[in-house]
């Protein structure tokens, strides 16, 4: 089967959805939105902390948030990239609550602002502890109620096509490289259909699925990225995993693992051991709402010397109703595993949580593929640099869903649908009845990333994943062939495409930076190699 649509958009999360509302705003194509399972259960419906914005010009300022940026990002974030999205942020905003999001706010009707780890003021917009959940919510009711926009739930996008569909050799070095849609899954029909495009939008959010215990949901494999990069597009900063520093350490949940946002620490919340001591004051003068990488490290760090498992959180010296008022989610779930957080720790460890790098773009979200872009957590805009800081994400995805658009639906008149395209040949194939052999593979690639490619590394170890993965690209690439096309085995490919990528991007860092820490190349007094 052949669709044609004008804009075609690979993702659902708020990049995606975003995106689809703009250009079907401006009525210049028809426009569709491939979803991987239902509208809600993208990774911006996990997010509970908020969206970074200066709105109260009277204690806050463009300069003091960008300046922010910079230092979380250890100053290797493009700057151009920093302030185009600092500074286009409470237009992107407006647009939200006009668009149905709402973000709490305090009797007078001002917004009721948090802060986070790394900001200097309080300018983290928010809606209680869900604030995912609301804006994929508000967006979800736009999108449902805009006839302009088809959507495709339980679709899933198996390959970008390029001129390598066509018979040409593409190469990492072939200039113009260009793209004319995607080839799709179907579920109900078990067939891989074309979906030509004259411009087409990876929206596809993060990676955190190639680890054992994650914040993210299990959809997150990577998928965009490892489809680009088959396609001979450019990724960069992969080394930059972001772990953020408090799961709630529940063994029988690590896939998701359940977030207890950093606005819990903004809030008042102390870090501490299980017997009560405190430990950040050894690491950073911040304490408690340092930057996420050092945070994460110093857990990290606490848990090894200590032989443990988890550490706490603290917020039981802040009033109870105010707790429960601020955070009522966080409240009722560690309730239900027999926590009240009112008078007990939390207890708390890192995941996986974030990916700063990805598909490389320049300013109008423009991939180094012609006619595609890339939006959201699977792009690499440069914002975040060696560090994403806290609530800049979602911001990120809609100013850039912005400037995409505008730049989209001005040259999408120049493109035409690639006619040529060959439809997707499984002649041949099977189906596949060795299950267990794709569940067994995805098991090895959360070992072998979280033993070997986590918040602390060596050379040693990333050789070992290097090794590790290189025999299961080797099985998997075989796989593939032989059988027919299904999400779990695309999704596998993905994965260990995304975990080579991360582990070869950190073997060439030579250095500790943001996230990256390596012992080979150690940075800070405390940090010392014979620690780890």
């Amino acid at each position: 089967m052949v669709y044609k649509y004008d804009f075609l958009i690979i993702g659902a999360g708020v990049a995606g959805m975003s995106y689809a509302l703009k250009v079907a705003r401006a009525k210049k194509g028809s426009v569709c939105l491939i979803c991987k399972t239902s509208l809600d259960e993208a990774n911006t419906s996990f997010a509970q902390g908020g969206v970074a914005s200066v709105t109260n010009m009277a204690v806050d300022n463009f300069d003091k948030h960008i300046e922010d940026t910079m230092i979380a990002g250890d100053y290797i974030s493009d700057r151009q990239a920093v302030e185009q999205v600092v500074r286009c942020a409470p237009q992107q905003i407006q647009e939200m609550v006009q668009w149905g999001v709402n973000f709490d706010r305090k009797e007078n009707g001002e917004f009721d602002l948090h802060r986070e780890g790394g900001h200097s003021e309080f300018r983290i917009l928010h809606h209680a502890d869900d604030t995912g959940a609301e804006i994929q919510r508000g967006l979800m009711e736009a999108v449902r109620n805009c006839p302009d926009i088809t959507v495709k739930e339980n679709h899933f996008a198996v390959e970008i096509i390029t001129q390598h569909h066509l018979g040409v050799r593409v190469t990492r070095r072939s200039p113009h490289i260009q793209c004319y849609g995607a080839y799709v899954l179907d579920p109900a029909t078990q067939k891989v259909d074309t979906y030509l495009s004259k411009i087409t939008v990876m929206c596809t959010g993060g990676t955190g699925a190639v680890y054992l215990t994650t914040s993210n949901p299990v959809i997150a494999t990577g998928d965009g990225i490892a489809m680009v990069y088959r396609a001979k597009g450019t990724v960069q900063d992969m080394e930059f995993v972001q772990f953020h520093p408090t799961v709630l350490h529940n063994p029988k949940e690590t896939h998701p693992a359940y977030l207890i946002t950093e606005a819990m620490r903004g809030y008042g919340g102390i870090l501490k051991l299980p017997n009560g001591e405190t430990f950040m004051e050894k690491y950073d003068e911040r304490l408690s709402l340092a930057p996420r990488d050092i945070v994460a490290r110093a857990i990290d760090k606490e848990m090894k010397i200590h032989g443990l498992d988890h550490v706490c959180l603290d917020v039981t010296h802040k009033d109870p109703a105010e707790t429960r008022h601020h955070f009522p989610n966080i409240y009722q779930k560690c309730l239900s595993i027999g926590i009240d957080i009112t008078t007990d720790y939390i207890p708390v460890r890192p995941a996986a949580h974030y990916m700063c790098g990805g598909i490389k773009v320049d300013l109008n979200g423009q991939s180094s593929i012609e006619r595609l872009y890339a939006l959201g957590e699977c792009s690499c805009t440069g914002l975040h640099g060696g560090n994403r800081l806290a609530s800049n994400s979602l911001i990120e995805a809609v100013v850039y869903a912005d400037t995409a658009a505008k730049d989209s639906v001005a040259h999408v008149d120049l493109y035409d649908f690639n006619e040529k395209v060959p439809e997707w040949n499984d002649e041949g194939t099977m189906t596949n009845e060795e299950k267990v052999l794709i569940t067994q593979s995805v098991k090895e690639v959360n070992q072998i990333m979280s033993n070997y490619v986590g918040i602390v590394r060596s050379d040693l170890r990333l050789h070992r994943a290097w090794d590790r993965l290189d025999m299961l690209y080797e099985e998997t690439e075989r796989l593939f062939k032989r059988v027919k096309a299904s999400r779990d085995i695309c999704e596998l490919r993905n994965m260990i495409n995304v975990g080579y990528l991360i582990t070869r991007f950190a073997l060439e860092r030579k250095e500790s930076r943001g996230l990256h820490f390596t012992i080979d190349y150690p940075v800070h007094a405390y940090d010392k190699k014979e620690d780890y």
